[in-house]
């Protein structure tokens, strides 16, 4: 199987190429993703240069304790827009990129497995989407990693 940071390299390099054109640094808050996004992210070109860093949240605890998510459900586009400034201000970037969810295979109370919450913050600027994906596992972590790092890479400006 092919190293996701290997397959995923040009969205990273794109994302490394606008904060380093903009000097925006970048973080990012995994739930669902348990460190998929940052592996990408920390491959690309120069991140030691604009790359802060990422917190795996994947307990409750960690999301509600340390990046101060107060939503209702941890599974929730509340959720993700909190566990997103939550991380930037954390990690003290400009930018971030924050996933939450069920990756299945079973739902998770009333969300159906697939179901996926995302959100970028860049300076304050909060952009976030509700996702579905269909498969295993490991098949809805994969698509999720790459709409977050899409959805990063479009937030950030274009220099």
């Amino acid at each position: 199987m092919e190293d996701p940071a290997e397959e995923f390299a040009h969205i990273a390099e794109e994302i490394a190429r606008r904060a380093g054109a903009t000097g925006m640094t970048v973080a990012a808050a995994e739930s669902l993703t348990t460190g998929g996004i940052s592996n990408a992210l920390g491959a690309a070109p120069e991140a030691s240069e604009w790359y802060r860093g990422a917190l795996v949240a994947y307990a409750e605890s960690v999301k509600r304790e340390v990046l101060g998510v107060r939503a209702d459900s941890v599974n929730s586009t509340q959720c993700a827009r909190e566990l997103a400034t939550g991380v930037a201000k954390l990690l003290d970037a400009d930018a971030a990129v924050a996933v939450t969810g069920v990756g299945g295979p079973e739902p998770d109370g009333d969300e159906p497995a697939g179901s996926v919450y995302a959100a970028v913050t860049v300076r304050g600027d909060i952009r976030d989407a509700h996702l579905r994906f269909e498969g295993e596992p490991s098949e809805v972590v994969h698509q999720t990693v790459r709409a977050a790092l899409e959805m990063l890479r479009d937030a950030l400006p274009s220099a």
